[in-house]
Formats: structure tokens, sequence, C-alpha cells
């Protein structure tokens, strides 16, 4: 089937089942399109929350559609394809976590939002790339277990004087983006704004002149008075921002920060799910009554 008759019939489908479409930025340009709401996990997450559709398609990556579910268990999660998952998320799981926190009692658990139900259960508090800062100073114990990503726990310690114990995770699209990379591109383009999501290793963001999660990257782009960038993130982002801001130039850090789970949602996979309703994402009550305080505390220190 060409693409606007997918396009024609999943708007068709949409209507029909009061359905709304929620979509990473990293999703393939063509799914976007279709999308209700394009965002970060943040901005998903309150997209889920706000929505007033029966059912939620989620085209992301696993635990984007379980968050989305645990917050809204009123509504309907489906997620197109069910294999599309996060490496950084499998890093980390419920009983390895419950290890570490007996060797660190008096330690509270933050715990990125790239992780699974079972580990949002055993955290204190979850945080996404845009506030993790704002939520780890806004604890009060002096210790934290941060979980699963390293780079990002590296970045948020630089800005508490809290002690942080890091987890040895990492997201492979941003671990992808070398110090080389960077130099490189500095070189061939020396007046370029290097924007680096926190994701990536300490020595790349150590060249950065901004570090922003997906959507401050997109706000940062917007505002400044830069038109030429380097864009420390998924390279999906590029694409996006080039058919945005045709005035500007982009440069992708690096070819291969390139999440191939994301990839796996297209219009085929999102037609299918409506028309079948699947795969429905459900977290058994056990867990996700735990797993919605972590995320609920985050929510409210993002409305403060």
């Amino acid at each position: 089937m060409e693409n606007e008759l997918l396009i024609e019939e999943i708007k068709r489908l949409k209507a029909e089942r009061n359905a709304v479409i929620l979509s990473h930025f990293y999703t393939r340009s063509e799914v976007q399109e279709v999308a209700d709401f394009v965002g970060d996990s943040l901005s998903l997450c309150k997209a889920a929350v706000n929505s007033k559709a029966d059912v939620i398609v989620f085209a992301g990556v696993h635990f984007m559609a379980e968050s989305a579910s645990i917050i809204s268990p009123e509504k309907l999660v489906i997620f197109p394809v069910p294999d599309a998952g996060c490496p950084m998320a499998d890093m980390v799981t419920a009983e390895s976590l419950r290890a570490v926190k007996e060797k660190h009692p008096e330690a509270a658990v933050v715990c990125y939002v790239n992780s699974s139900a079972s580990v949002k259960a055993e955290s204190d508090i979850c945080c996404t790339s845009a506030n993790a800062i704002n939520v780890v100073n806004s604890i009060e114990d002096r210790e934290i277990i941060f979980v699963p990503d390293k780079n990002l726990g590296a970045f948020v310690s630089l800005h508490t004087d809290k002690k942080v114990h890091l987890w040895p995770g990492f997201c492979h699209v941003h671990d992808n983006i070398s110090e080389e990379n960077i130099q490189e591109l500095k070189n061939l383009h020396p007046d370029a704004e290097f924007i680096a999501h926190p994701e990536c290793r300490s020595e790349v963001l150590n060249f950065a002149d901004r570090i922003l999660s997906t959507s401050g990257i997109v706000k940062e782009v917007e505002g400044s008075g830069s038109t030429e960038f380097i864009i420390g993130t998924e390279r999906e982002i590029v694409r996006t921002l080039k058919k945005k801001y045709p005035d500007k130039k982009f440069f992708p850090a690096s070819e291969k920060a390139f999440c191939y789970n994301m990839k796996k949602i297209t219009l085929e996979s999102i037609l299918n799910s409506l028309q079948n309703i699947e795969y429905e994402i459900h977290v058994p009550d056990n867990i996700r009554v735990k797993a919605r305080k972590s995320l609920d505390r985050m929510l409210e220190i993002s409305r403060s």
C-alpha cells in the first residue's frame, strides 16, 4: 500500500477508535508525520497523561509504551512492534537493582525513564534527560543510586553535591559518538554550535556548547543566533531540523548514532496495530502501582 493510502487509513481508524499516536523524535520521519504528538520521553509522558483518547498507539520503544500504560491505566495502550526494545533498559533488572540497594541502604534510587516497569517499581523517583538534575537535587537523601545510564548519571553528578553511585549502563546510540567525531566536525565547521545530549560520553560533552535533552536541542536551534549546528544525538533529529529550518545547516555528530529499534516502527505496523488492536501493553497491578509512584513524583517536580 502506498504511503498516502496508509496514512488515509490510519487517520480513518484513529477517528473510529478515538485513538492518538504518540511518537518519539527518533522514529522514522513518515511515522512522525502521522503522529498527533512528537516529543522526547518527558513530553510524551505528559502527553499520555493529558490525552483524552481511549487508545494510545505508542511509536517508540517498549519502555515508553509501558510508562504510558503505567500512568494512564484507564486507556488502552498498544505498541505496534513488540520487539522494539531498548538495550540500555535491559542493562538493569529489578533483581540486580535490589542487590545494589542492599549494599547502599541509605541511598535513594533515581531511575532514568529508559528502564522497565519492574525497575521503576524498585525506584524512589524517575527522571528524564530533561529534568534529571532537578530531580536529583529535589531529593533530601544525600546519597543516590542512579540507574541505568552511567553517562547521564556522571553529567548529573557534576551538578549536585550528593554522592552518586553510577550504574554501568549506557545508550549505544549516544555512546557511539566519539571525541574524534567531534574534533573532525569542529575542524570542518569551526563556526558550528555543538549541542550534545547528556547520554553522550563525558569526553564528548567537554566539547559541547550546550548539553540538552532532545526537546531542548530543538528549542535551542529555534532560539539560537547560530546558523550551523553539530547535533550530538540520534541522527533522525537532523532530518527533522533540516526540514523545519531549511536556512540553517545541521551535521550529525556521528552516522553511527542510529537507533535501530526506533526504526522498527513503520506506517504498516501502526496500521496493523489500529486494525487489530495489537499489541496491548499490560503491566501487572503489583508492579504498576509501585512504578506509578516513581513516575508521578517525577511529573510533580516537572510541574513545579
